[in-house]
């Protein structure tokens, strides 16, 4: 008689998030966030990520940074930003497993600049993700396009831009309403 095997898989979903716009607040048209003073957390934000780090969610930030193409600010002053965010973040319970980024402006087109999935997809291998078990969470369409081409399924966070889902699976006032949203859906 051959023998069973319980050969119970663990699939690793994500809910990778935009940054400008969803983690914090965005800065106007054609300005960025350049200097940590400027990272302002838009509300119930760590409170929502905790909440999917619970439900057993990887979470990541992916966001354009054409900023650094720019010179408003160099590669390593980015990722010191990005390391306070994690580090404030943290001391609020909310855990982000990795921040992708994309420094390149938008000609010539690059892999990585949302809408292209390269950031999502990088993740997803580097940390064995399930695409069709993980969120897109994003404010623009090209968030949401990026999310669909990566395979994953999108949410559109609106804070206050009353700009339609945008084609996205879901939409929400804000990120905190979009993660129960999810839940409620995964059960």
């Amino acid at each position: 008689m051959e023998r069973m095997l319980d050969t119970k898989l663990t699939i690793k979903r994500a809910a990778f998030l935009d940054r400008d716009g969803v983690i914090n607040r965005k800065r106007p048209e054609g300005q960025y966030v350049t200097r940590w003073e400027e990272m302002q957390f838009l509300p119930g934000v760590p409170e929502a990520i905790a909440l999917l780090t619970k439900a057993g969610f990887y979470v990541f930030a992916v966001s354009n940074q054409r900023c650094v193409t720019k010179g408003l600010l160099t590669t390593d002053e980015l990722e010191s930003i990005h390391a306070r965010m994690l580090r404030e973040l943290e001391t609020k319970g909310a855990f982000i497993t990795g921040v992708y980024y994309c420094p390149h402006d938008t000609e010539p087109p690059c892999g990585c600049r949302k809408p292209a999935p390269g950031m999502l997809l990088r993740a997803a291998r580097e940390h064995e993700i399930d695409l069709k078990k993980s969120w897109m969470f994003g404010d623009s369409d090209s968030d949401i396009e990026a999310g669909r081409r990566a395979g994953c399924r999108t949410v559109r966070v609106m804070n206050g831009d009353p700009a339609g889902s945008g084609g996205a699976d879901l939409s929400a006032r804000t990120l905190l309403d979009a993660v129960h949203q999810v839940l409620a859906l995964e059960g």
